[in-house]
């Protein structure tokens, strides 16, 4: 049984969803015991007087009685509640948060677009892989969040009063997608961008990150259509033209696109193409968490490590004791195996570093039994929460798990969004042979071998003798041969001064 103060709860009011979030402290990261978020659109009750309707107050406090259940098993030093956009705006909105806190028997503090930005930056820094210098953007109901910095130190903040859904509100609401009503909401967030965009450029970033529900529909509605998980202003400009020609917003159907994200997702995505225009964004990711998980983290006062992926894998190594020093010799040949093929088949650092993520977690499955291990690992890493990997990336290393050895599922690999097809292939391939190679489980039985790639054509050229001198191993890769074979994958092998087989 879960002692009461084990547990941490954060609680975010905002302009159109309210979120709880209750976690505890396992290992310097957090472990969530629950999520429970409700739709409530506390901006759409905001006048042009900015009074807050009784309606919407109504709407949040009955939200906030489900929530107070859970929260009275939580000290309330351990409790955070905030509240963003709509009720920094509202002048009526001391009224909703006297009784907020009446409700929830804690006080409801509500944070600047500064605080607001900063506490986003702080769960992005806590939760998300990739470059330490990165770009925040975070859409939410009634502001947009824009963050740079370097680590765990942001460098520009900016909290803009655009969002979800006051520009539904403002620019669709005669409920038509139509290419003007589209011009008109980007073009007044290109009018709220002018006067940050310059600040945020001068920065400079390796990485942009999204962090909103906009950019979590977007993900889902990529997974759908097949597309791989970085979002880019041409699959954006793709998805506006797919939302004009439904041409009403009670007709949006986009394959991905759930019902829930349905009304507000036009309004979301504008602001988004107008933010990649106005700061020349190549690329976004989506965020592994945000305000929610900065207010925890906060709480905890766990220091930012500089590699969240790594802190992750080694949670999980100890977590299922794995044997890592075995992972290590996997990853080690790997590595090796794909500096040879790279000036071939062009594995970028971001494929590299997931191939050697599902080399250091291929034997998680051995947890649960050995037979079906592949099946077991699969398994175990799709439904972990792994802090640093986005959905997608999840996806791609039980995938690859899957299919480290037996038969070749390649429908598995094309489900997968986290890198093309092909890629996805080729580090199969790549793991595969790895763990072959690395079965003794020594350090002084890898062989000195050469890997070479022409095309979709790999050879392994190994020392002379050297099937002879390991005839189980050999055996494997024989077998090997057949199995890539059956998926049309070629594979050969030859000693030096031996001839070739295949």
């Amino acid at each position: 049984m879960l002692r009461a103060s084990s547990l941490y709860a954060a609680i975010d009011l905002g302009s159109n969803s309210f979120h709880m979030l209750v976690v505890r402290e396992v290992s310097g990261s957090i472990q969530v015991v629950t999520r429970i978020k409700r739709k409530v659109r506390l901006a759409a009750g905001l006048d042009k007087k900015n009074h807050l309707s009784q309606q919407a107050m109504e709407r949040g406090w009955q939200c906030l009685r489900l929530f107070s259940e859970y929260l009275q098993d939580i000290p309330a030093s351990q409790i955070r509640v905030v509240a963003t956009a709509t009720l920094r705006l509202a002048e009526n909105s001391g009224e909703f948060v006297r009784k907020a806190s009446e409700i929830l028997g804690t006080p409801v503090n509500v944070i600047s677009g500064e605080e607001e930005a900063q506490l986003i930056y702080q769960g992005v820094a806590h939760t998300t892989g990739g470059s330490e210098k990165r770009l925040v953007v975070d859409i939410g109901g009634a502001s947009t969040e824009l963050v740079t910095g370097v680590g765990a130190k942001a460098s520009q903040l900016f909290s803009l009063e655009m969002g979800c859904v006051t520009w539904l509100e403002r620019y669709f609401n005669d409920r038509s997608l139509t290419e003007e009503n589209f011009a008109n909401a980007e073009a007044a967030a290109h009018d709220m961008l002018n006067a940050v965009a310059t600040g945020l450029l001068e920065q400079g970033w390796k990485i942009c990150v999204g962090a909103s529900g906009t950019v979590q529909a977007l993900q889902e509605i990529m997974i759908a259509q097949g597309m791989d998980e970085l979002i880019t202003l041409p699959k954006l400009q793709q998805l506006k033209q797919q939302a004009i020609e439904c041409g009403k917003l009670e007709e949006l159907e986009i394959d991905g696109l759930t019902l829930e994200r349905a009304l507000v997702f036009p309004s979301g995505l504008a602001i988004l193409i107008a933010i990649f225009q106005a700061l020349h964004i190549e690329s976004m990711i989506l965020a592994g968490g945000a305000l929610r998980e900065g207010l925890v983290y906060g709480m905890l006062d766990l220091p930012i490590e500089q590699d969240i992926r790594a802190r992750t894998l080694c949670n999980v190594q100890h977590r299922f004791r794995l044997d890592i020093g075995q992972a290590q010799r996997v990853k080690q040949l790997a590595e090796n195996f794909c500096q040879q093929v790279t000036p071939s088949w062009k594995l970028d650092e971001r494929c590299r570093e997931l191939l050697a993520s599902a080399c250091l977690l291929h034997e998680i499955g051995l947890f649960i039994d050995f037979h079906q291990g592949p099946a077991h690992s699969a398994y175990l890493i799709n439904h972990l929460d792994l802090p640093g990997y986005t959905p997608s990336q999840k996806r791609l290393l039980a995938t690859l798990l899957k299919n480290q050895s037996g038969p070749v599922d390649l429908t598995s690999l094309s489900q997968q969004n986290a890198v093309s097809l092909l890629q996805a292939q080729r580090l199969c391939r790549l793991l595969r042979l790895a763990i072959i190679f690395a079965s003794r489980r020594r350090d002084d039985t890898l062989p000195a071998l050469r890997l070479q790639a022409e095309n979709e054509t790999l050879t392994i050229t190994l020392p002379h003798q050297w099937q002879v001198n390991h005839p189980l191993r050999t055996e494997a890769l024989q077998q090997e041969m057949k199995w890539q074979s059956y998926v049309q994958w070629l594979l050969f092998l030859e000693e030096q001064n031996h001839a070739r087989l295949g």
